[in-house]
């Protein structure tokens, strides 16, 4: 003989409807995040030398420059009287400051997948040494490095530039 059993309804329509809507508002919030994450800028390179006042200005907020430290898009590196800085860029430009100088990253694309190569650099005032990398190779109209009084167009080249006040 066989009993009958009541089973207890787990997955009730009301617990149902429930879960879909936490689920739906889960879904909500993964999908939301990827664009989020997406509109973070990819580094531009590294501090590789770092010593006495050096310091990394982003968004108005100067940073104490440290070795490995990233460089971003729009970062000035900004150096005081004992000061020297060294970067390295994910192209493998390097720029190198000496005492009393500054510079800004006004413009840094290098994507080879996308197409997208480019570097202008903002020399304000100082000592500055550069030596090109790969996208002044791949694409040499794409460098420019600014001082007040002039642009400079690079096609593969090592070079310093002092810029007084």
């Amino acid at each position: 003989m066989r009993k009958s059993y009541k089973t207890h309804m787990l997955f009730s329509e009301p617990f149902m409807r429930g879960f879909r809507r936490c689920f739906a508002l889960l879904l909500s919030f993964a999908a939301a995040a990827p664009p989020a994450l997406a509109q973070s800028p990819p580094p531009a390179g590294r501090i590789k030398v770092a010593s006495g006042s050096a310091f990394i200005v982003r968004k108005e907020q100067s940073i104490p420059a440290q070795v490995g430290q990233l460089v971003f898009e729009g970062d000035r590196l900004r150096t005081g009287a004992d000061g020297r800085i060294g970067a390295t860029l994910s192209d493998e430009t390097r720029v190198s400051l000496g005492p009393d100088s500054e510079i800004r990253l006004d413009q840094f694309q290098y994507s080879l997948a996308e197409g997208r190569l480019g570097l202008v650099l903002g020399i304000v005032r100082g000592m500055v040494a550069y030596v090109s990398g790969r996208i002044a190779k791949l694409s040499p109209d794409s460098i420019r490095l600014e001082t007040p009084n002039a642009i400079v167009g690079i096609r593969g080249t090592r070079m310093a530039i002092k810029v007084t006040p």
